[in-house]
């Protein structure tokens, strides 16, 4: 497909996490960057989401839009041969039996016992590839780094002048797994337990009014797990993602009382109100889903390491970005592409 060659549209990009399957939204980035539609504002991260956000602005800084995709690529070939275990995972998502039974051993033992010497593969991938110096100080984009404040529960946005290893890694910090990441003295967990992404610092701090929503959790599941597994792998997803929907539906609540839309947006242009009331009534929401992609793997699926696992899962989001592409590209800029009620029913 030949690069978009008309006028540019800023955008601000909500990136949900989801562990091994961030690796979808790895080709959704690369095939806009390829596309080169738009530009980018704003980008909300959170784990996986926050690992692609920096990527991606530390790749548009040191190299444009070729070096944003080759740093995608770069980061998530990287985390493919960290794994400590050979064969840890198959290409298709599945879990190998070494891999699970060392998860088995999470709910009986804490990260301390389980990693006395505090090993983490993904530390030393960060420290090697990004320059967080140059980065607080000239990033092109800004970011919005989700983590949890493990003693309040509390969400916690690392803007960019904040943006170290740490903030990194405590937005991806399973606590069953990973110990706490303190950062000023404060343990901070996983940010999909208090957002999955923050979606509003793109509506509050940012200008551009468009917010592509790039989603890795299921709205909705076909089946209803059985096994105790399964069912610990869905209340985990479901946790993750009531932020996330609770706060698409306060803006959508918000946009109905203001008129967001029609004839009711149009009076606001006379009305008196204030300027949070137009700055929710002129946000256009998009979405790219992988519902289809991801419903297809086998549980467990998010803690898969493996480059075909990743590679699989790049090639379908750069399918579903085009598509998308193809479909709303000429719509971003003038009129929402979402209607955020289909997020509720």
């Amino acid at each position: 497909m030949p690069a978009h060659t008309g006028k540019t549209t800023p955008l601000n990009l909500a990136l949900q996490g989801g562990g091994a399957h961030g690796a979808f939204t790895w080709g959704v980035l690369d095939a806009l960057l390829e596309d080169s539609a738009f530009t980018f504002e704003g980008v909300s991260g959170t784990s996986a989401g926050a690992m692609n956000a920096l990527c991606l602005a530390h790749g548009l800084m040191i190299g444009g839009r070729d070096g944003a995709r080759e740093t995608l690529a770069r980061f998530w070939t990287s985390v493919a041969a960290s794994s400590p275990f050979a064969g840890a995972s198959e290409g298709n998502g599945e879990v190998s039996p070494v891999l699970k039974l060392m998860l088995q051993w999470t709910t009986h033992l804490s990260p301390e016992q389980i990693n006395p010497f505090d090993l983490n593969p993904l530390r030393d991938i960060i420290e090697a590839q990004f320059d967080f110096e140059r980065l607080r100080r000239s990033s092109p984009v800004q970011l919005f780094i989700a983590a949890t404040h493990a003693n309040s529960g509390k969400l916690r946005l690392f803007r960019n002048a904040e943006l170290t290893t740490d903030t990194l890694l405590a937005s991806a910090c399973l606590p069953t797994i990973h110990r706490s990441v303190v950062i000023d003295g404060e343990p901070y967990w996983d940010g999909g337990y208090s957002a999955n992404p923050a979606v509003f610092p793109l509506a509050y701090q940012c200008r551009s009014a468009d917010i592509l929503l790039v989603l890795l959790t299921p709205l909705r599941y076909a089946e209803t797990p059985v096994t105790a597994d399964d069912i610990r792998q869905r209340l985990l997803e479901l946790s993750f993602n009531s932020t996330f929907l609770r706060e698409m539906r306060m803006f959508a609540h918000l946009r109905e009382e203001v008129g967001g839309s029609g004839l009711g947006h149009r009076l606001l242009r006379w009305l008196p109100v204030g300027r949070l009331e137009r700055r929710v009534a002129e946000l256009r929401f998009h979405a790219i889903s992988a519902d289809a992609v991801l419903g297809e793997l086998p549980p467990g699926s998010k803690l898969s390491v493996n480059l075909p696992f990743f590679e699989n899962l790049r090639d379908r989001g750069r399918e579903h970005a085009r598509h998308w592409l193809d479909t709303y590209r000429n719509k971003v800029g003038r009129q929402a592409t979402l209607d955020l009620g289909q997020l509720f029913y």
